[in-house]
């Protein structure tokens, strides 16, 4: 089988995305988006899962965005700071999702689902923010996603990032943690090793389904 129909086949068509948001605090509807990023994975011809590029960008709070003082000492970001690379929520998605629609083409998928750490957090700030610039092509489920906290917690016993990644036996440096992009990437690296570890058991469950009708 090729790389293409090995993932087709591993999520029902589904093709997993990892994305982790940084925000302006936890409220989908009023707090700013003020960083994304998006991990594409790939699967190689044994079946095993890894991650393959990062889209990451900053962007600039919506007009009238809620900003949290309190997130925003978490995660270090200034939103208005001269030097900051931002653009706007609709430029900023729109580039997301044409490079996660590349990629569902490419892996012969039907549509891309969320991956990520506690996920209906992400989604959420997602499909606000579509509704928002109101983006008619959004290549992402709107409400299904798979969440890694649950996953990790099944294969790790760890249900907190950092700690989960520990488990895994992969590095977490916290000099970097709350930046979208490496919240995406350990977070894509504990998926593909949770995935992996199973690989063997979804193949017998696979030769062992009966036929579609």
């Amino acid at each position: 089988m090729t790389d293409e129909v090995v993932m087709a086949n591993r999520f029902r068509g589904f093709l997993p995305v990892v994305v982790d948001v940084e925000t302006g605090g936890f409220n989908c509807k009023t707090d700013a988006l003020l960083e994304v990023a998006a991990v594409l994975l790939e699967m190689d011809d044994e079946g095993l899962l890894s991650r393959v590029e990062t889209i990451r960008y900053h962007v600039k709070p919506f007009e009238g965005a809620n900003l949290e003082p309190a997130s925003l000492a978490v995660n270090g970001i200034d939103p208005h700071h001269p030097l900051r690379p931002a653009i706007d929520e609709r430029d900023a998605l729109q580039r997301v999702f044409r490079e996660v629609r590349r990629a569902v083409r490419e892996n012969r998928c039907s549509r891309a689902v969320l991956v990520g750490h506690n996920a209906h957090f992400d989604l959420g700030f997602i499909n606000e923010a579509v509704e928002r610039s109101a983006i008619k092509r959004n290549p992402f489920h709107p409400f299904s996603c798979f969440d890694t906290a649950t996953a990790c917690g099944i294969a790790f016993g760890q249900t907190v990032l950092a700690r989960a990644v520990v488990a895994a036996g992969l590095e977490w440096d916290e000099t970097q943690a709350h930046s979208a992009s490496y919240d995406a990437e350990v977070t894509a690296d504990v998926f593909c090793e949770a995935v992996n570890r199973y690989r063997d058991i979804f193949e017998v469950s696979r030769r062992n389904a009966p036929p579609q009708p």
